[in-house]
């Protein structure tokens, strides 16, 4: 059982329905302790439900019926008040900017079992476990590439395929066509605001690396290749 150490943020206000949404974030500061002031600091208004350590200790900063300030301006699922619907998780972790790194055992470890215990309170689908670049492609990155998010789902928590390698030329920034406006829709369909106009614009291209640092860690290049259509395709079917 997790027990979290109290650390109350005062960066807050009411829900207006039950959470049935996770979003997971890595801090993005050179230490955790930063990361802790800053999520309880009034002047910063944001925060987060918890903060999980490197070292696999949690913090509670925002009881889970009230709204917390962690996702910004974001969207899934034809949903854009993410904060209104979701329990925001910060993993301390430098991030791209500080040194990005892999995150370590215990801290995925103690992820685990908080996410045992939240879905245990409120029903919140494998579908809607995401990453804040998931909701925010073209502002965000994390938790990244190096999240381990197979490790996740194989625990339980998320959705992760692992198909064969499938051919097809690759789409990319500046292409046009049944094939953008296909793959457009099923990013669509998974959650991302990737509405079909069958053009293969700059804020596609930012989806589908969102799409990449998620399910396509290996490749994170924006560039639509046969496997990462293949992934996607799998998934829908795995959401289904």
């Amino acid at each position: 059982m997790i027990e979290p150490i109290p650390a109350p943020s005062p960066n807050f206000d009411a829900r207006t329905a039950p959470p049935d949404m996770v979003v997971l974030h890595y801090t993005g500061m050179p230490t955790g302790e930063e990361a802790l002031a800053r999520l309880r600091d009034a002047q910063a208004k944001v925060s987060a439900h918890y903060l999980v350590e490197e070292d696999g200790r949690v913090f509670s900063l925002v009881a889970e019926e009230r709204r917390a300030w962690h996702a910004g301006v974001s969207f899934w699922k034809g949903q854009r008040d993410i904060n209104a619907v979701s329990i925001g998780i910060e993993l301390v972790n430098p991030g791209h900017e500080w040194g990005y790194r892999a995150f370590p055992d215990p801290q995925v470890a103690s992820l685990i079992g908080l996410l045992d215990e939240i879905r245990g309170r409120w029903s919140v689908p494998d579908g809607r476990i995401v990453g804040h670049s998931d909701v925010a492609p073209e502002r965000k990155q994390d938790p990244g590439e190096l999240f381990p998010w197979a490790r996740l789902a194989a625990a339980g928590h998320g959705l992760w395929v692992q198909p064969p390698a499938a051919p097809g030329a690759p789409l990319a920034e500046g292409d046009e066509g049944a094939g953008v406006f296909a793959l457009q829709a099923g990013l669509t369909r998974l959650g991302y605001d990737s509405a079909p106009s069958g053009q293969y614009d700059a804020a596609t291209a930012a989806i589908v690396r969102a799409f990449q640092r998620h399910w396509r860690p290996e490749r994170v290049d924006g560039v639509a290749d046969g496997e990462t259509r293949a992934r996607l395709v799998h998934l829908l079917r795995a959401a289904a």
